[in-house]
């Protein structure tokens, strides 16, 4: 039951539930590319993606200065999750938005994000949707 309130805890903030669905979408992001899709600060970021990778939503990889993140598929008591997920908000329009500047961010180099992030201007030119969340 622990394991069950972590996950629901972790999945109950819309961006980390917005981080989640996209990856579904792709196999896996760097930390700076999901910063610049969620358009917040370095730090809230980090703080979403700690809370998924203790939940075990998530795994995370190092490769130089880049953090990885990818669904925890080896978990299959995620499966009931990823698929109610994509129930009910696979079709809404905040996710189609997201994928679409998902879509861009994602051809971007994550050494140009970081860069652009440092120099204070967003790479999607995405504005927040609620600041409440960060």
């Amino acid at each position: 039951m622990d394991t069950l309130l972590l996950i629901l805890k972790a999945l109950s903030d819309k961006n980390r539930l917005r981080v989640f669905y996209a990856l579904l979408s792709y196999k896996e992001l760097c930390a700076c590319q999901i910063t610049e899709f969620l358009n917040v600060a370095g730090a809230t970021a980090s703080r979403h993606l700690s809370l998924m990778v203790t939940a075990g939503i998530l795994k995370n990889r190092k490769q130089g200065r880049w953090v990885y993140f990818r669904l925890n598929n080896e978990d299959k008591s995620l499966e009931p999750v990823v698929n109610w997920v994509k129930q009910e908000i696979g079709h809404s329009a905040q996710i189609k938005k997201d994928m679409e500047a998902l879509n861009r961010i994602a051809v971007i180099p994550c050494e140009e994000l970081s860069r652009k992030r440092r120099q204070g201007s967003a790479c999607s030119k995405n504005k927040p949707e609620n600041k409440k969340n960060e």
